[in-house]
């Protein structure tokens, strides 16, 4: 039941990530850095801080014990995770949500799932236990599903071929090397959290509990903060664009500028809201735990893959793409199913 739980919190948190970015649609009279920095500023430093203060009992005596390597690592390694948020970011004005997605979170799934055990030299004892083949095929099924995902994006852009107007803003070549810029990156995020584990287990210690997982958010979403504002600042200086935090034209007024940082928080909030759920299914993994990081990760594809739909990015397609999309979707399903069942299995038969 712990596993079902925490693959439930899991489902949460991605289809707050799936949701995270579409606020970016409704701002106004806003350049990318603009709204990109403002945002970040929500999601990767101030709520973070908020998030860990409210839920880490005795917080300063939890980070006067924490190891200096644990905070190091998980710093640098958040600084390289924001170079790959950023890329995704950029990767969504042309290739849309759903393919984004589908390949820098494919990536990610099974870097960010396999690199930790594999750097501390558990993989192998990990593989031994019960229900360990069920997580392989579950990932292997994973893949396939978030595959499926990218040829499906690919006959999304054959479709589009035939129609200039809707082809205006969607470049393959322009956004594929971003995607895969964004999936090596993203999966070091999943090991930076995992080289912060020292920091939250003396968290655990204090009586965080599910919690624990908070205080991690603090180091890694700092430096993905950083790495994020030496690129938005360069294009402010490049384009001259600072005006636009105080001030937009008399066509749009003060009242669109005000919206915008609604928006942007909106984003912040949906962005942590993502891993502050990620940290309670991760807790109840069991001896598994390695896998959450593929669960969300599939989960995320999965629900940004109905946001794609729901945004109408797969309008006017062909009827085979429609239904590569709707195997897709089978399969990333199955996938999540199959994890779960080897997640339950080895909190069943482990203990």
């Amino acid at each position: 039941m712990s596993a079902l739980t925490g693959v439930l919190f899991h489902a949460v948190g991605a289809s707050s990530a799936s949701l995270c970015y579409t606020p970016q649609k409704k701002t106004r009279a806003w350049s990318w850095q603009t709204y990109w920095l403002a945002q970040a500023l929500f999601c990767w430093l101030l709520l973070p801080v908020i998030g860990a203060w409210i839920t880490i009992p005795h917080l300063g005596e939890v980070l006067s014990e924490a190891p200096p390597d644990a905070m190091y690592k998980s710093f640098l390694l958040g600084a390289a995770y924001g170079i790959g948020g950023t890329a995704f970011g950029v990767a969504i004005r042309f290739v849309g949500f759903s393919l984004t997605y589908a390949i820098s979170v494919g990536i990610s799934c099974v870097l960010g799932t396999l690199l930790p055990p594999l750097i501390h030299g558990q993989l192998a004892d990990i593989l031994s236990k019960a229900g360990s083949g069920w997580l392989v095929t579950g990932i292997a099924i994973g893949a396939l599903g978030i595959t499926m995902c990218g040829f499906a994006g690919r006959f999304k852009e054959k479709d589009l071929e035939k129609n200039k107007n809707n082809l205006a803003a969607f470049s393959l070549s322009k956004g594929l090397p971003l995607c895969f810029l964004a999936g090596v990156l993203s999966a070091v995020y999943g090991f930076a959290l995992d080289q912060g584990q020292p920091i939250a287990d003396i968290a655990a210690k204090y009586g965080a509990g599910q919690f624990q997982g908070n205080v991690i958010y603090l180091f890694a979403n700092t430096g993905a903060f950083l790495s994020t504002a030496i690129y938005c600042l360069y294009l402010h200086a490049k384009q001259k664009t600072f005006s636009e935090y105080k001030g937009i034209s008399k066509a749009t007024g003060n009242r669109a500028l005000s919206l915008n940082y609604v928006l942007a928080l909106a984003t912040g909030i949906l962005w942590y809201g993502q891993f502050f759920f990620y940290g309670l299914g991760h807790t109840r993994m069991g001896v598994y735990k390695f896998s959450s990081w593929a669960i969300h990760m599939i989960m995320l594809v999965l629900f940004s893959t109905v946001v794609g739909l729901l945004f109408k990015e797969w309008k006017g397609v062909k009827k085979r793409t429609q239904w590569s999309l709707v195997l897709a979707v089978m399969i990333l399903i199955l996938a999540v199913i199959t994890l779960t069942y080897g997640n339950y299995l080895g909190m069943t038969l482990s203990t």
